[in-house]
């Protein structure tokens, strides 16, 4: 019987009940389906910062290297913990060194949920890239504390990085309904989104087949609310596309819905999968966490092992849960109650 070893990383509030909850429905669909998995579970967060001074020890990527796969709830604690210190710290030292340069979010309105500006028809998928661009880290400060204070910000777009994700997302472009969105702003940022705008001229000519829409980022968000029936695929740098999955998600139904996953399309080390929402400290003593994005982040990371009978399984759980109106209702419906009826529906 093969056994896929899992690094379960919950992190921070609700990451942590959202990610038991999701165990206990990946660990049923498994069992269902003849494999196995293995969980190692480890406490980096920002509890884990607070008494180290690190959000992962040293030697914490080489620790996850030798797994098939990483589940992720969520990390932060701004009280405690400035977000700048646990993404930097943590998510994004991960998403770097493991070459997880494709972000996958999928934006659908599940059966029963009616999102604030559509009850059906919403089906996008997302690819963000997700190593470099205006998250690159590259930049600093001088004279700090001082009148003269300088803050500078650089975005890094490297070719190799464009090109990959570029044809990342016309590959999924060509496996769904054939069209591609790439999103720019290059009327107003001259280098690194001009640049972008030509790569995806230049990768089109592979994909005669794939029908490609340049957008700008504004004309995109709009595009997005007033007529997401036009969009198939949605192919952004790291920042825009971080912000449009935002508002994807919203027009889906919420955060609680938004799954994702960060993965290595060479598969020379582990990918990961995560849902979109934070550790919410308001909501994370009351057990009313959504554990669904996580349940679908789950069956992704299900698909991605090769597993497709599995992660297809638990989705078809989840959209009969959510179909009788469970977790639906935002902050009605208990953790473990959601989690139990995907839990049913799955036998």
């Amino acid at each position: 019987m093969t056994t896929y070893r899992i690094a379960l990383i919950p992190g921070d509030g609700i990451g942590v009940p959202v990610v038991d909850a999701a165990w206990t429905v990946l660990e049923r669909a498994a069992s269902r389906h003849g494999f196995q998995l293995s969980a190692t579970r480890f406490p980096w967060s920002c509890d884990f910062y607070r008494e180290t001074g690190a959000m992962m020890p040293a030697d914490g990527i080489e620790t996850l290297r030798g797994f098939d796969a990483i589940l992720l709830g969520a990390v932060g604690w701004p009280a405690a913990v400035p977000d700048a210190v646990s993404l930097h710290g943590l998510l994004l030292p991960i998403r770097k060194a493991f070459r997880q340069y494709a972000n996958i979010r999928p934006h659908q309105l599940l059966p029963g949920v009616e999102g604030p500006l559509r009850k059906e028809g919403f089906d996008i998928l997302c690819i963000r890239e997700n190593t470099e661009g205006e998250y690159s880290g590259a930049g600093g400060r001088v004279h700090v504390g001082t009148p003269d204070e300088v803050a500078v910000e650089t975005a890094v777009f490297t070719r190799v990085g464009v090109e990959r994700i570029l044809r990342f997302g016309f590959e999924q472009a060509r496996a769904r309904r054939g069209k591609l969105a790439s999103v720019t702003k290059s009327n107003a940022q001259k280098h690194t989104m001009v640049f972008w705008d030509e790569m995806t001229t230049v990768i089109a000519a592979e994909y005669p087949d794939v029908e490609v829409t340049p957008y700008h980022i504004d004309a995109m968000a709009a595009r997005m609310v007033m007529a997401p029936d036009t969009l198939d695929v949605v192919v952004a740098s790291n920042l825009f596309g971080d912000i449009l999955t935002d508002l994807g998600a919203a027009i889906q139904g919420g955060l609680g819905f938004a799954a994702s996953a960060n993965i290595n399309p060479d598969r020379t080390a582990p990918s990961m999968f995560e849902p979109v929402h934070g550790s919410a400290p308001d909501i994370a003593h009351l057990g009313i966490a959504n554990p669904i994005a996580t349940i679908w982040s789950g069956a992704m990371m299900l698909e991605h092992l090769g597993e497709r009978e599995a992660g297809a399984a638990v989705m078809r759980a989840v959209e009969a849960a959510t179909a009788k109106g469970i977790g639906t209702r935002p902050g009605q419906d208990r953790t473990d109650t959601i989690a139990n009826a995907v839990l049913q529906a799955l036998g």
